[in-house]
């Protein structure tokens, strides 16, 4: 039996640096907002709905145009909402075929909208990576080349960490103070324990 593991999240928290580092463990991840993109661009049926929606512009050469997705639905709350509800149900689909396909005892599926999107009902467990919010914005302005409002504005539109870290089963301190390695192992272990006693 292959256990279905969450990871998770807000914008600058580290979340792909330590599924990486699962990886290295031999675990499989899923990255959904990477695999969402590819979707965006393979999937036809997905690739119309977009364009019904949001207009032929959103595709150039056949391939997604993100920057200008995005200028049209990041401070539009409705836009944002249809858009989340017609790739949201695809890339679960998409999440669910490949890890049953995997033979390791876990999968992660490695995703910022876990609890929003409600794909941890999917899911035997969440892990959560926690950083403290002037870190996750220094972060995010020196990967993205954005300004502070900017970073502030995204992470407002996404669920309070407090409440999301709650909502996990594991929590990963990533503050740079806490090394995260032997939080990972220790985790690790503990998800194969459980593995062997199912």
């Amino acid at each position: 039996m292959t256990l279905k593991i969450g990871i998770t999240g807000g914008i600058g928290s580290g979340k792909t640096t330590i599924s990486k580092v699962f990886e290295v463990l031999g675990i499989p991840v899923y990255y959904a907002d990477l695999e969402a993109k590819r979707l965006m661009n393979e999937d036809e049926l997905l690739k119309e709905k977009i364009q019904y929606h949001f207009g032929k512009e959103c595709y150039k050469n056949g391939s997604i145009d993100r920057k200008y997705l995005s200028n049209l639905v990041f401070n539009n709350e409705k836009k944002l909402s249809l858009l989340n509800s017609i790739v949201h149900p695809v890339t679960l689909e998409d999440a669910k075929v490949w890890m049953q396909k995997q033979t390791s005892p876990y999968t992660l599926k490695e995703a910022a909208l876990i609890f929003e999107s409600g794909s941890q009902q999917q899911l035997d467990y969440v892990i959560g990576v926690y950083s403290p919010t002037p870190l996750r914005i220094q972060r995010v302005i020196n990967r993205d080349q954005l300004s502070r409002e900017e970073v502030k504005s995204r992470m407002e539109k996404q669920m309070d960490e407090t409440i999301k870290m709650r909502l996990c089963d594991f929590v990963i301190n990533n503050d740079e103070q806490e090394l995260v390695i032997p939080q990972v192992i220790k985790i690790h272990e503990t998800l194969l324990s459980k593995i062997e006693l199912s």
